[in-house]
């Protein structure tokens, strides 16, 4: 019977501390959700000095939905404020014909916006190279941007682009519906490794 008693509190107390744990990654999930929220909700600025376009998967030469809808957003900006600049910011990746920055070009280049307006950076690989090799491309003369990337992206952008030093906002584009659950998984657990890679860098 004392076993039994014992195995039976041992259960309760494994069972509490899994409700605790799913109670804490909820409501740390909810905290980063939060985050996200605010940032794309702020006021876009007009006529900013430069726009930072984020790349994302190209199928062969095709824009992915993602993309498209960055392209989009950017053109739209871009067409409504004629003394802002684009530097379009993503390398080649597997099974891409061409890189990220290129399927950008040609996608503004489609709706209208001029050639001379666009800087490429084709290097990249991360979000963070993105920022860090786009930054070099930013005119002196400029003071203030926006960076452009899917609504679930912006946050982490931002805020990589802020610890860089760059005076910036974020103008989200729409995340299709197709991916919202895991585009949103995934960028929860790339906000969680930013962090603690913050955090063992200082």
């Amino acid at each position: 019977m004392l076993f039994k008693e014992r195995k039976k509190k041992r259960g309760k107390t494994l069972n509490k501390f899994c409700v605790i744990n799913v109670i804490a990654v909820l409501g740390y999930f909810g905290f980063l959700h939060m985050k996200i929220q605010e940032t794309i909700h702020q006021q876009i600025p007009e006529n900013a000095d430069y726009l930072i376009i984020l790349g994302a998967r190209v199928k062969g030469s095709v824009p992915s939905l993602s993309l498209q809808y960055r392209i989009d957003k950017a053109a739209e900006y871009l067409s409504a404020n004629k003394h802002t600049v684009a530097i379009v910011s993503g390398g080649k990746g597997p099974g891409e014909e061409i890189s990220e920055a290129k399927a950008m070009q040609q996608g503004l280049i489609a709706q209208g916006i001029e050639e001379a307006r666009i800087m490429m950076e084709d290097k990249s690989t991360t979000t963070q190279e993105n920022i860090v090799f786009s930054k070099e491309l930013i005119p002196d003369t400029a003071a203030s941007g926006l960076i452009v990337s899917n609504d679930f992206h912006i946050y982490r952008a931002v805020d990589i682009a802020k610890r860089e030093g760059l005076d910036i906002k974020g103008m989200p584009a729409k995340t299709p519906k197709v991916s919202l659950l895991k585009s949103y998984t995934r960028e929860y657990l790339a906000i969680t490794k930013y962090y603690l890679t913050e955090l063992i860098r200082r």
